[in-house]
């Protein structure tokens, strides 16, 4: 299949997802899930027979989310919790542990489903950025039917049926994103972002990231370390830097300038959706976003997401 008919069929995927909807419609078990890369999909298999909560809102930056007691109670009032894990919801951390020591079920769902080798770490931490890599988050919606089904035994079938739908349209979407990147000129498979959030991403999709942050974005840049991704841009002749919607465009902006300084017209490729869905709405909308941009901005690919934009 063609590149430029690949992208739009994805967009339609990313639209059948169900839009976010309010929790407490229902008096089935009570989900609270922290990210909306989980609660979009816990809410779609849960249908009317579970309320869900998300934790974090659409431009949140799951990093530095500190817990309210509004937000500890509501875990505590939960039956069942979804957390990423691999140390994304720091502050959060003892939280959840209190909520697990109490009874309530408590999932950590990117370190479930990870496999040991797939693993990338930074440093002494583990990348929890999972669900940048469509292959790998398909298996998050059995694994959520599954919990679900552990609450709610006589639906168990329905919810299973729901992710099997859902796992169905990842990995529909997986295939389009590698053929559209298989696309890219070598030269151009350089994703320069806020922060390093896509490494998941680029293993996936043939991608060399580079972040002007850590995995973390409370870790904070040094001028040393733009000024080492400002000499890459320009030895390499790197097009475009992308802003994510959760992060500070102050460090973009200095090394746009950094760049300029030295004869390199630097772009800003466009917004990148990483630890949130921002105004994409969805994970799945989020990942088609994303896949336009860089396509959009890298060159090759080009013309493919353009049409995409059109249709």
């Amino acid at each position: 299949m063609a590149p430029s008919r690949i992208l739009p069929l994805v967009a339609a995927l990313a639209l059948s997802c169900s839009d976010r909807v309010d929790a407490g419609r229902t008096e089935g078990p009570r989900v609270v899930c922290t990210t909306a890369m989980i609660g979009d999909l816990a809410r779609e298999i849960a249908g009317d027979e579970a309320s869900v909560s998300t934790l974090f809102g659409a431009d949140m930056d799951p990093h530095l989310f500190r817990p309210t007691r509004d937000d500890v109670r509501l875990l505590m009032a939960a039956d069942l919790v979804l957390y990423n894990g691999l140390h994304l919801e720091g502050y959060l951390t003892d939280a959840l542990e209190r909520v697990g020591d109490s009874g309530v079920e408590v999932v950590p769902v990117a370190e479930e489903v990870l496999l040991e080798d797939e693993r990338i770490d930074s440093g002494p931490a583990p990348d929890p950025h999972v669900w940048m890599d469509a292959s790998i988050w398909s298996r998050v919606p059995g694994l959520i039917a599954g919990a679900l089904g552990q609450q709610r035994p006589s639906m168990g079938a329905a919810f299973t049926a729901r992710a099997a739908a859902i796992e169905a349209r990842l990995l529909a979407a997986d295939r389009a994103y590698q053929e559209s990147f298989n696309a890219l000129a070598p030269d151009r498979r350089v994703l320069l972002t806020a922060h390093d959030a896509f490494r998941y991403f680029g293993r996936r999709y043939g991608l060399e990231v580079r972040g002007i942050q850590g995995v973390s974005t409370t870790s904070e840049a040094s001028l040393s370390t733009i000024e080492e991704l400002v000499n890459v841009v320009v030895e390499r002749d790197i097009p475009a830097i992308f802003f994510e919607s959760t992060v500070s465009e102050r460090n973009v902006q200095a090394l746009v300038e950094g760049a300029r300084a030295r004869g390199h017209g630097l772009q800003v490729g466009g917004v990148l959706h990483a630890d949130a869905p921002g105004a994409a709405g969805t994970y799945e909308g989020m990942l088609q976003s994303n896949v336009t941009t860089i396509l959009g901005a890298l060159g090759a690919g080009h013309e493919a997401a353009a049409e995409a934009d059109v249709r």
